[in-house]
């Protein structure tokens, strides 16, 4: 028995490789750079361990942090053994390991409770979250189960949510914000996001756009601010003018006073123009620049429009119904398209690699249809998606591994978002959103 545990610690001590630490990260985290022999059958979480150790000698204040690892751009996700045989990559050498923070909530806050689904989520504004209901109610949150406006008017469920940044910034501290509902209209709203309220201030829109004849599914807004698109049931794109000022063909709508209160005019709008093509219901539309439109469909499409000239440049096939669609963020990867839809694959495509319309990179860790996608703002190699099965995962393009599925729905999950650059946002058929926060993406 004796001879047989010789044996195996010799082999262990036999599969043991030199590495070396090496990180972007500033000081607590940096490690020394002098090399060291670790065995070979560790994982990430035992690698962790030891940056760690290193990083705590001396400290005695440390609290652990989890990372993830490197090796040649690509992200460790089995033993170092598996890794090097499965790259080909030689173990006689030191090898460079390089680590960063793990992309990973850790901290859930309360869930903020609706009266309905969560239909719709925006986070793009720092100062507070945009959630659309089945309830017809949209509603901003300053924090979470934190509830300052309560945007009335829709006379159906609330499909989709965008904030509207005008590049230019308006006069006044009035922010609007745009709904889409089954109702087929889209309205515009205003408020002070800086206010501060000590109950909730019902408001209502200043805008209402017709011009669908069926239900509007999604609603985006061009970098510029003036400008907001809507993609429905009726197969059509629909754009609109979004600032208060040009109301074009005005209606002035008349509503009856409460009471003595003066209530703001509201003023019914129709479309500046349409972009005809999508055979099926328009699922999901994004305006990255103010000159090119994407957008995805129940026919199976992916298409790329040009605003100017109201014609697509880009018709991309996928054998799936498409529910959502995004268009990556900064660097790099500010051409490459996400998609998710009635299979429980998330596809990415690069619309840059001539003739090819099949997927770069094809993540299959959910278990039921995809809901919602969205890139990180300023990483162009991280995104989160969103299922029917309940969950939502973080995604790095580096590894085919999710790096943290978060389960804090007990129901479908229909939208989520970024919010800050830290946290995951996600509203479901449970009736609540769900704010998953410090999460290390850069």
């Amino acid at each position: 028995m004796g001879k047989m545990n010789i044996d195996e610690d010799m082999e262990e001590a036999a599969r043991r490789i030199q590495v070396r630490f090496v990180t972007k990260l500033k000081a607590p985290f940096k490690a020394p750079p002098s090399s060291i022999a670790i065995p070979s059958n560790l994982t990430r979480f035992g690698l962790s361990s030891i940056v760690n150790n290193l990083l705590k000698s001396g400290k005695d204040d440390w609290n652990p942090e989890p990372f993830d690892f490197l090796i040649d751009g690509e992200l460790v996700r089995m033993s170092l053994e598996e890794f090097l045989l499965a790259k080909g990559i030689s173990a006689e050498k030191i090898l460079e390991i390089e680590y960063i923070r793990a992309v990973a909530p850790r901290k859930q806050e309360e869930p903020s409770l609706h009266d309905d689904w969560v239909s719709a989520v925006d986070g793009s504004n720092s100062k507070f979250v945009l959630t659309g209901c089945y309830d017809g109610f949209g509603r901003i949150w300053k924090a979470a189960g934190s509830c300052t406006h309560l945007l009335e008017g829709h006379t159906g469920a609330i499909t989709s949510v965008c904030v509207v940044t005008p590049r230019v910034p308006q006069s006044g501290a009035d922010q609007i914000v745009a709904t889409a509902s089954k109702d087929r209209t889209l309205r515009l709203w205003k408020f002070d996001a800086d206010e501060s309220l000590d109950q909730i201030k019902r408001i209502r829109a200043f805008k209402i756009l017709h011009g669908h004849n069926a239900s509007v599914q999604s609603i985006a807004a061009n970098p510029a601010g003036d400008m907001v698109c809507s993609g429905s049931w009726d197969c059509q794109i629909a754009l609109w003018q979004a600032s208060g000022s040009d109301t074009g063909d005005v209606v002035s709508v008349k509503k009856r006073k409460k009471d003595t209160e003066k209530e703001d005019p509201q003023v019914e709008e129709e479309a500046k123009s349409t972009l005809v093509g999508h055979t099926q219901c328009v699922s999901s539309v994004v305006w990255p620049q103010d000159e090119t439109i994407y957008s995805a469909s129940w026919d199976h499409s992916i298409r790329r429009w040009d605003v100017e000239i109201g014609k697509d440049s880009l018709n991309l096939y996928c054998d799936k119904v498409i529910n959502c669609l995004d268009v990556g963020g900064g660097g790099e990867g500010s051409a490459l398209i996400a998609a998710g839809g009635s299979d429980p694959i998330l596809r990415i495509w690069d619309p840059r690699k001539p003739g090819t319309s099949a997927p770069v990179y094809q993540f299959s860790s959910h278990s039921s249809w995809i809901s919602a996608c969205k890139w990180h703002e300023k990483s162009w190699f991280h995104l989160v998606s969103a299922s029917y099965d309940g969950k939502v995962m973080l995604w790095d393009l580096r590894t085919a591994w999710p790096l943290a599925v978060i389960d804090t729905h007990n129901d479908k999950v229909l939208c989520a978002d970024w919010w800050k650059g830290e946290s995951v946002i996600s509203g479901g058929a449970d009736s609540k959103l769900c704010i998953s926060s410090d999460i290390f993406v850069l």
